[in-house]
């Protein structure tokens, strides 16, 4: 089997219609489409559908089949109706097979699109007897793909059983009926070499034949009352002898050539025809339906008709997707959407998609209309299968993009001074229609995608924004109102306690109530814009309060852990300095018993004031208690007497009416505190005694008046001897002034100011070096000569025996001390301020 293109009638130069079909401009080309085997050319059939260009038909074609006995003229009357190029039987070379298996050729200068066929004839002497399967199976399968039949008779064998193909009739419709649903093909009965008989005479007799030969036809349950009409078209023509009369014959078939034109509109031969098979699944469905006859399975036309158009539309699907995804435009947009949104996606892709159903419709479109419906279903979703992800990556950018331009506007909407709740209400009100717009312009209207779960991604995620912006902003609000306390409580609160007295803890109070409200009030207008609920609102106030008041405890707390140095601190301003807030000079005039216990009784007020917080409308006794235990002497002695057991109110690690959380300092820790303050603080108390009685000592240098007179009169010898001999008082005068320098070198008062025996030991240490360096300096200045002494200053050299060491203060007081000149030796007092 090959394929035979014939590009012009051969072995015709007699015939008329060369001329047509040359002036038609067709040109003829035929194949063998079943061989006498019965194999079918499935390699060949293809490349002669091309040639014909048959898939651009739909289903404007037409198909024409003859049949009739062997050496009957179908050739010659094909090729003369339909100007086609089949072999003819040489009738010089005497009667044969001519035409083996069946040829198809397509039909020059017919409209619409005609094929036609050429069956093997029947009752050939080639096949024999009893060899009649092939011509069975040729009859019905041109049955099955034509629109049109031919029977080829002669016009003597009309009323004979045999020559007029009866009993083949018979056996075709019999498997038609059982086989094929109606499909309403035109059964054109070709009567040859007529007779004299008229027509209108040999056609009653035939339809009459036709109609005995249905109804003796066994029919299925299901077409029992079935008439012939609904099955087949009967139509009857004529056609003169060919061999006798040859223009006749020419003549009355180029008439018959006229019916073919248009043969499938509405009022042609086939114009009622049903089930046709689109063009581009003519070949398929041929060798389908051959392949079935051959194996003689049960064909119902009906599902071969869906068989075939299963199998073409699923091709034409799979052709488009494949185009799709090569699809340029497509390919661009699907690059496009993977770095960021695409404006119009959903108005480019629809364009897409349409065009590719499109083109699909345009070549489905004859197919079986629920198997087109069907395969343009599984087509559709192939597609938004694939164009999926792009769509979604389109939502994802979208839905990312307007959550950033939330965020910014937001922010911008908050720095403005806008209210929270409202800023958040209006932006996400205002977003959300820019993402339902945005939405809008990326649907894709085949699909019936819901968007509701990326919009709600989207409000998720808005949400969980504003909460952490409203979060951020009360944490800010929150801080920044406690930080306000903070700054307001802390250094006055420090202040107070450091100040402790009977109103420390009701100023305490009076500055925590009066600071507390006055941020309460500001927070509570603050959170007005954020549109809380009245118990998160409440709750966030208490938070406040709380903390303002844990600002106070902590910073008592604090206090607390430095009160014994408070108290050493207070203890010390009141000691060491009068009422004047003066530094407190010991002349021995001052009661320092008063004094200690003065200061000794603030202290103790400090501790009493620190030992428990008291915001709250509770008294307690802790300064009593302390006082009783602490200061009062006569407790204090019969606790210290051993000899007599009583109860310590101190021995406990709670004090009476006050709770363990409100207490600072326990009882326990409050005696230990005051012990080590009573020690630290005695060293103070021990060097104010040491003063006062120097200072006692310092004022009574004077002798009684008494004494005085006493030695006036007692030394009244001595003076007078003193003054007949003055060189006695020039002796006395040196002696005095060697006595001064040793004072102020050797700094007796303020050696004895720390005492009489440390006063004592540290003069005997530095009394002998200091007379050994005066001597040495006098014994220097004796040996040099008069004028080489210059004229010293004596304050200066004093001055600079007082800041430098013992021998550089010797020498600055013999300097200032003494002088020499030319015959004896002159004593000078020391400035005052030495």
């Amino acid at each position: 089997m090959s394929f035979i293109g014939i590009r012009s009638h051969h072995s015709l130069s007699s015939f008329n219609f060369k001329e047509d079909s040359m002036a038609t401009g067709d040109e003829c080309c035929s194949i063998q489409l079943i061989d006498g085997d019965g194999s079918f050319n499935d390699t060949g059939i293809e490349p002669f559908i091309k040639e014909v260009k048959l898939h651009e038909c739909g289903l404007s074609y037409a198909v024409v089949s003859i049949m009739g006995p062997q050496s009957s003229g179908k050739s010659t009357l094909l090729n003369h109706l339909f100007y086609t190029n089949f072999r003819e039987m040489d009738a010089f070379k005497g009667r044969s097979q001519t035409t083996k298996g069946i040829w198809m050729a397509k039909c020059a200068g017919i409209e619409p699109c005609t094929l036609v066929m050429d069956l093997e004839g029947t009752d050939g002497r080639e096949r024999g007897e009893d060899d009649t399967a092939f011509e069975k199976q040729s009859a019905l399968f041109a049955l099955a793909v034509s629109d049109i039949v031919l029977i080829n008779m002669w016009c003597h064998d009309i009323g004979r059983e045999q020559a007029a193909n009866k009993p083949l009739l018979k056996t075709v419709f019999q498997v038609m009926m059982r086989l094929f649903s109606p499909r309403k093909t035109t059964l054109m009965f070709v009567i040859r070499d007529k007779t004299r008989t008229p027509l209108e005479n040999l056609e009653p007799v035939l339809r009459e034949d036709i109609q005995k030969i249905w109804d003796s036809v066994p029919k299925p349950q299901a077409h029992k009352e079935t008439p012939l009409s609904e099955f087949f078209n009967v139509d009857v023509v004529a056609l003169s002898s060919y061999e006798e009369k040859e223009e006749l014959f020419k003549e009355q078939v180029a008439n018959l050539r006229q019916r073919f034109f248009h043969s499938i509109a509405p009022g042609g031969i086939a114009g009622d025809r049903r089930g046709v098979v689109p063009a581009s699944g003519f070949s398929f469905s041929a060798q389908q339906i051959w392949k079935v006859i051959k194996e003689n399975k049960d064909l119902d036309l009906p599902a071969h008709k869906v068989m075939v158009a299963t199998v073409r539309c699923e091709e034409i699907a799979n052709q488009k997707f494949a185009a799709f995804i090569a699809n340029e435009n497509w390919c661009l947009l699907e690059e496009a959407v993977q770095s960021g949104p695409v404006a119009g996606f959903g108005k480019k892709l629809n364009s897409i998609l349409y065009a590719s159903l499109s083109e699909y419709d345009a070549e489905a479109t004859y197919f079986d209309e629920g198997v087109r419906s069907a395969k343009r279903k599984q087509l559709e979703e192939k597609l938004l299968q694939l164009v999926q992800p792009a769509h979604q990556s389109v939502l994802g950018h979208l839905r990312s993009g307007t959550l950033e331009k939330f965020k910014e506007a937001f922010e911008k909407a908050l720095n403005g001074g806008e209210g929270f709740s409202l800023a958040a209400h209006n932006c996400t009100e205002s977003y959300i229609s820019l993402f339902d717009e945005g939405y809008s312009d990326a649907v894709v209207e085949l699909a019936n995608w819901d968007c509701s779960k990326v919009r709600d991604k989207l409000r998720r995620d808005i949400d969980a924004h504003v909460a952490s912006v409203r979060a951020a902003k009360l944490s800010e609000l929150t801080s920044s109102y406690e930080a306000k306390l903070n700054e307001a409580l802390a250094c006055p609160v420090e202040a107070l306690l450091d100040g402790a007295a009977n109103e420390t803890w009701p100023s305490i109070k009076e500055l925590l109530q009066r600071e507390t409200e006055s941020a309460v009030s500001g927070l509570s207008s603050a959170l007005s814009g954020f549109d809380m609920d009245a118990e998160a609102k409440e709750k966030m106030l208490s938070s406040l309060q709380d903390y303002a008041r844990g600002v106070v405890e902590a910073k008592a707390r604090e206090e607390a852990g430095r009160v014994l140095i408070r108290m050493k601190d207070r203890f010390s301003t009141l000691f060491s300095h009068d009422s004047d807030s003066m530094p407190r000079i010991w002349t021995g005039k001052e009661d320092i018993r008063a004094i200690t216990k003065t200061a000794r009784s603030a202290s103790l007020k400090l501790l009493s004031v620190m030992a428990a917080i008291r915001l709250d409308d509770t008294v307690d006794n802790i300064e009593n208690t302390l006082t009783s235990a602490l200061v009062d002497t006569k407790n204090n002695a019969a606790v210290t007497d051993r000899s007599i057991t009583t109860f310590d109110p101190l021995a406990s690690s709670t004090w009476e009416q006050v709770p363990p959380a409100k207490t600072l300092i326990t009882p326990v820790q409050c005696k230990s505190l005051w012990r080590q303050f009573r020690a630290e603080t005695e060293y103070s108390i021990t060097q104010a005694i040491s003063a006062q009685e120097a200072s006692k000592r310092n004022n009574n240098l004077m002798p009684p008046p008494w004494a005085i007179v006493a030695l006036i009169v007692l030394g009244f010898n001595e003076f007078m001897t003193l003054l007949r001999n003055p060189f006695y008082l020039g002796v006395i005068f040196v002696g005095y002034l060697i006595v001064k320098a040793l004072w102020v070198q050797l700094d007796i008062s303020g050696e004895f100011r720390h005492g009489v025996l440390p006063g004592l030991l540290s003069i005997s240490t530095k009394f002998l070096p200091t007379v050994m360096d005066l001597l040495r300096k006098l014994a220097e200045q004796g040996q040099s000569p008069a004028t080489n002494y210059p004229q010293t200053n004596p304050g200066a050299e004093s001055k600079g025996f007082q800041n430098g060491s013992t021998s550089s203060s010797m020498s600055s007081s013999a300097s200032s001390g003494v002088t020499a000149p030319g015959n004896g030796i002159e004593y000078t007092s020391p400035s005052k301020e030495e």
